[in-house]
């Protein structure tokens, strides 16, 4: 999967660090503070995390906060500029670098007196994600990534999953603009129909992924929590709603089913809109 820029992801990651569930991550971070967790062999190994479809490393700046003082996160990624991206945004995020010439595809952080191993991986999630989650782990975890994944790929992922998953910022497919445009409802049923479109996964499950995973953990004995996430965005985010409006107007575009007349008012009010809620889930599932 590709086509996410790295100017793109940095734009998006003040508003996804503001929308995320705090009730989840806190039962996340409550889970692995238990005994049941096996969390005391952190004083002998760091605390493991393989974050799928990784981009930039937002993912894991958002989280390493909540997480134990050792820490070795595995960023999993099909585009090796974005884990190039990563690598670099990630090395400017920390208070201090390592970096060792025997692991080159691995560097050592040190944020807020955490101590964080980051090994970047450039691997093909559609074909070989049962390989990632075979990996020793205790914790999977991701970012606005399984929208955009089959729904038979998700049924694969879940069969495969035995260790914790926390992801957030799954689109659910609402959208609210203020003020309102007469276009807004068919413009939204068109993105739709080009979110559902191959992003090298099979056709997209977009807005119906999180009901998905939910079901398909339940069967399997997981514990599923979800929660609300929803961007909002106003004033202050200008140049996040016109990068989406442009985005947006640009995939509905491609799928030939508004006219572009309407496309272009849609998109002219959408640029000068005052605030703009997207909605997305969040979602911390345990094995039972």
């Amino acid at each position: 999967m590709t086509g996410f820029s790295a100017q793109w992801l940095a734009l998006r990651e003040p508003a996804d660090h503001r929308a995320r569930h705090p009730g989840l991550c806190a039962q996340m971070t409550a889970y692995f503070n238990t005994a049941e967790s096996g969390l005391g062999r952190t004083a002998e190994r760091p605390f493991r995390m393989v974050d799928l479809g990784c981009g930039s490393g937002s993912n894991l700046r958002a989280i390493a906060p909540a997480l134990p003082a050792h820490q070795h996160w595995t960023l999993v990624d099909y585009d090796p500029a974005l884990l190039m991206a990563a690598r670099h945004a990630l090395s400017q995020w920390a208070d201090q670098v390592q970096v060792s010439d025997a692991r080159p595809h691995s560097i050592t952080l040190v944020k807020d007196h955490k101590h964080i191993e980051v090994t970047f991986l450039q691997e093909d999630l559609a074909v070989n994600v049962e390989r990632v989650l075979a990996m020793p782990t205790d914790l999977v975890t991701a970012a606005a990534f399984f929208d955009l994944v089959s729904p038979d790929w998700l049924v694969r992922f879940c069969q495969a999953l035995t260790v914790p998953l926390y992801t957030v910022l799954t689109y659910d497919g609402t959208e609210i603009w203020t003020p309102p445009h007469a276009a807004d409802q068919k413009m939204l049923q068109a993105f739709h129909a080009h979110q559902a479109t191959d992003k090298g996964f099979g056709l997209s499950a977009g807005p119906d992924a999180t009901d998905i995973l939910r079901m398909a953990l339940t069967a399997r004995g997981f514990d599923v929590q979800v929660g609300s996430s929803p961007w909002q965005l106003g004033v202050s985010d200008r140049d996040l709603m016109s990068a989406l409006a442009s985005g947006s107007a640009n995939a509905v575009a491609e799928t030939k089913l508004v006219a572009n007349e309407d496309r272009q008012d849609w998109l002219s009010a959408r640029l000068r809109a005052q605030s703009c809620q997207i909605g997305h889930w969040d979602l911390f599932a345990t094995p039972s």
